[in-house]
């Protein structure tokens, strides 16, 4: 249930550390204790700007050595073959996993977009493929949508994956087509007809020249291109691609704007949006987003600008209400606790999320991966539980001294202080972003607390008791602490 009552009006205050750590959490994954409290205390307006700008500016993700190559670059045997293959893609989701962890906005977008514009790797199994479709994502993720929508279906990865490679005049393939109107820019049954799909079907044909090498990008041969006329949402003329991209965003650009309006919604504000009982202000916000985005010719900055400046979006009901993708929950962990990764781990990273049911580039199926509560079941959350338990293992053994200086810099006037409770309340408060539920949060502050030590920060006692003085026990006692966070339902969520 979406409680939201706030408008879009603009937010007027500073950023206090909950509303940093959200719109950190939101418009990338999160932040380090340092960009946090750089954020506190200045205008929301202004962080937003800069985070924006720097999306707007930012390079695409340095391309590797084979981006363009074809099959004739490979061994002809496929033993010999496929391991370079495999070693590549697996190399590009690495690459692509650092750029989502550390790009903030402009690849928390970009993955977004993955799961709107779906393809599946496993379909076309090309490197150079898998390279052309994210440096699209990245180029468009805060650029122009329709322009996006137009790029992305000539894209060779769309292109093999929705069949758009096999799409000839006197044989129409309606798979792009459907997925044009019903997934990437309508919504299912809004406002168009089954023969406005097979008519646009025929508008898309000729993109089947597929070279005589595999992996080569796929170009337009004319003889293939159905030339007669076709009738889309009641218009009609010699619609080519370019013609019904056109006339979508002429003819439909209400529809078009209100449904990725309401997608961006769901993924940066709250899930709920379509219960017009117990939505809150939802289904107005959206509204006047739409307005937004059609008046600046579908850019997707203003939209997002608009949004996340808003009193709306800083809602107490906004904060804390998203369920973490399997993706979120551990890339989250990384950048919160600014632990030291590598390679290894980030790979371990889309291995465990794989089995957690979002194997990155790989959805289920076009209509993407299932989000929010379908992250939770028996088995997932228990894997989510046990997944957590082993990174935090792998930290604590790789550098132990990380979690002292995590507890540290959460507490830089309180680490000679005796009470422990300043030190784990800290911790719980950035970890979770509505803190812990009343009832459990004397049992965290009791998990922190070494009964070993209790003499020396007892009144009673000697009082002797800081991070510094015990430190080797510190760092047990922050470990422990985080290993009783990740099992609380308020960790799931962001």
């Amino acid at each position: 249930m979406n409680c939201n009552n706030a408008s879009l009006t603009a937010f007027s205050g500073n950023l206090d550390a909950n509303k940093a750590q959200h719109l950190y959490r939101r418009l990338g994954l999160s932040a380090s204790i340092e960009t946090i409290n750089a954020a506190v205390g200045r205008s929301a307006s202004a962080v937003i700007d800069e985070l924006i700008n720097e999306a707007i500016n930012m390079p695409t993700t340095t391309e590797p050595e084979w981006a363009y190559w074809d099959r004739s670059n490979y061994p002809e045997d496929s033993d010999s073959r496929n391991p370079i293959v495999n070693a590549e893609l697996e190399e590009w989701r690495l690459t692509y996993t650092t750029a989502i962890l550390t790009n903030n906005l402009r690849d928390r977008l970009s993955f977004f977009w993955s799961n709107h514009f779906v393809t599946e790797v496993r379909n076309y199994n090309a490197p150079t493929y898998l390279f052309g479709y994210t440096n699209c994502l990245q180029r468009n993720a805060i650029g122009n949508f329709k322009t996006f929508t137009s790029e992305i279906g000539l894209d060779n990865a769309m292109l093999y994956y929705l069949d758009g490679a096999y799409n000839n005049s006197g044989n129409p393939n309606e798979n792009y087509a459907r997925e044009l109107y019903e997934l990437f820019t309508l919504g299912e049954g809004n406002n168009y007809t089954e023969d406005d799909i097979i008519e646009t079907a025929r508008a898309l044909t000729g993109y089947v020249e597929r070279g005589d090498i595999q992996w080569s990008p796929v170009l337009f041969d004319e003889s293939k291109f159905d030339a007669t006329d076709k009738t889309i949402f009641g218009q009609t003329a010699n619609f080519d691609y370019d013609g019904v991209i056109d006339n979508l965003f002429t003819e439909r650009g209400e529809e078009s704007s209100w449904y990725i309006c309401k997608k961006l919604y769901e993924f940066f504000v709250h899930p709920d949006s379509d219960d017009l009982e117990n939505n809150g202000n939802a289904a107005a916000v959206i509204d006047e987003l739409a307005a937004t985005f059609r008046a600046n010719d579908f850019e997707i900055a203003p939209v997002l600008s608009q949004l996340f400046k808003s009193e709306h979006f800083f809602d107490d009901e906004a904060i804390g209400v998203i369920i973490k993708s399997p993706f979120d929950m551990f890339l989250n962990l990384i950048n919160e606790t600014g632990f030291t990764y590598d390679d290894s781990i980030l790979a371990n990273v889309y291995s465990t999320s794989e089995l957690l049911g979002q194997e990155v580039f790989n959805q289920p199926g076009v209509e993407g991966w299932y989000r929010n509560r379908q992250w939770i079941n028996n088995n997932y959350m228990i894997g989510r539980w046990l997944s957590c338990e082993m990174f935090l293992e792998i930290f604590y053994e790789n550098n132990d001294e990380e979690f002292f200086d995590f507890a540290v810099a959460l507490t830089p006037n309180a680490s000679g202080e005796n009470n422990p409770d300043v030190v784990a309340t800290a911790i719980l408060n950035k970890m979770l972003p509505k803190g812990i539920a009343d009832d459990q949060l004397q049992i965290a502050l009791d998990v922190f607390r070494d009964d070993s030590l209790a003499n020396y920060y007892s009144p009673d006692g000697d009082s002797s008791w800081t991070l510094y003085n015990y430190a080797d026990s510190s760092k047990q006692q922050i470990y422990n602490l985080l290993l009783h966070i990740i099992r609380q339902p308020e960790f799931q969520l962001k």
